[in-house]
């Protein structure tokens, strides 16, 4: 499954697109819900978060092409971080992600299908595309 993330009238995306496997539960013929779908994918990126943190602890060697897609960004990382490790609780995040749900912070579209039940069965394949989509609340009056 592709993860993508959006933010209303704005072009660019809210972070690069990434990938995580279909958990096996997901695959039998009753399809999950649309809360089953979004604790997958936030525990998933809790869990990636948690390993870059990691990463960045350790010095590493650069490629040159490293350095210049580095550079083109404005900062070179190598690593050998010695911020300390912030905890995450993936109890916490998943509620919080399912919160805003309700809340209507955000829409989840799969393979081009808004959803908006979080108790609503889904079904996804290894090429669907989930999409959450931020929506900027308007300032003023």
């Amino acid at each position: 499954m592709v993860i993508v993330g959006k933010s209303l009238g704005q072009k660019k995306k809210l972070f690069e697109d990434w990938s995580i496997p279909i958990p096996p539960e997901f695959r039998d013929d009753n399809g999950v819900t649309l809360r089953q779908l979004i604790e997958s994918v936030v525990r998933a990126e809790v869990t990636a978060f948690k390993e870059r943190q990691l990463d960045r602890q350790f010095v590493h060697v650069l490629t040159s092409k490293q350095i210049e897609a580095g550079a083109v960004k404005g900062k070179i990382q190598s690593g050998g971080s010695d911020v300390p490790l912030q905890e995450v609780d993936a109890e916490s995040a998943v509620g919080t992600a399912l919160q805003a749900f309700e809340d209507g912070l955000y829409l989840v579209v799969i393979d081009g299908i808004e959803q908006t039940e979080l108790d609503q069965q889904v079904f996804v394949q290894d090429e669907s595309q989930i999409v959450f989509i931020r929506l900027t609340l308007l300032a003023g009056g």
